[in-house]
């Protein structure tokens, strides 16, 4: 590469605003051409082995054998078994406000990704998120479990803890229950174990849409903040653990 004065090259008002920052040294220009693409993004291979070898482990977690899948997939089985057992993250988690999401989330031991990333995004609860990285919480679910465990604390109502208008409330319930119709893949909703209790902190408006549904249960995240009470969540609750 061929020494070029700059004096030659930059018009004398650009040349000036260069010196502010350096003087007197050789400085590498890069061209503009944009970064080639790794391989396979062009024409969509390299996403559809993520996609393929996501599809494989969730398969096997569920209880696919590794016999199953090399047929499925028309691999090897030395090929499937480094999928199923790699430790590294063999595909993209993709997020979405959905159940289905959330599954694979928790499958990966990353629920409280997830649930951090929909407060930050379709939860709209920047400030519930907040809260919840103060401290170590325990996570479990999602799980299936009766709404009636968990009492509202938004809504019209006379002692709700945070009260909101009828008419509002009214809407948005009417409004959910049309979505949940005709969208059976809506996102779990996040409660709270503590002090032998519950509290419902997202999704207080479908569960209103699930009742006048007749949806008698519907999946949660819960959290826990102290040993003791995780430990009388597990002792209290285990039989919804062990229907997933």
């Amino acid at each position: 590469m061929k020494y070029k004065n700059a004096k030659d090259i930059f018009p004398e008002n650009l040349l000036r605003q260069i010196q502010k920052y350096v003087s007197g040294e050789l400085i590498y220009i890069p061209s503009d051409s944009q970064k080639k693409k790794e391989w396979g993004e062009t024409s969509g291979y390299r996403r559809y082995l993520y996609e393929r070898n996501r599809d494989i482990k969730a398969k096997f977690l569920e209880g696919a054998t590794i016999e199953a899948l090399v047929e499925e997939y028309h691999l090897s089985f030395d090929s499937v078994k480094k999928i199923v057992y790699s430790k590294k993250e063999v595909f993209m988690l993709e997020y979405k406000a959905t159940l289905s999401s959330a599954m694979q989330y928790a499958k990966a031991g990353k629920i409280e990704e997830w649930v951090h990333t929909y407060l930050l995004s379709d939860g709209h609860n920047k400030a519930f998120s907040d809260g919840l990285k103060l401290f170590d919480r325990y996570w479990i679910g999602p799980i299936t479990m009766p709404l009636s465990e968990f009492p509202r604390c938004v809504g019209p109502e006379e002692g709700m803890r945070y009260p909101i208008p009828e008419n509002y409330f009214e809407k948005h319930v009417k409004k959910l229950m049309n979505v949940i119709q005709n969208n059976k893949d809506m996102p779990p909703l996040i409660v709270h174990f503590y002090d032998h209790k519950w509290e419902l902190n997202d999704g207080n408006h479908r569960h209103e849409a699930y009742k006048r549904l007749g949806i008698t249960e519907y999946p949660v995240i819960v959290w826990i903040t102290e040993k003791e009470e995780y430990e009388e969540f597990l002792g209290q609750y285990s039989e919804f653990l062990n229907k997933e």
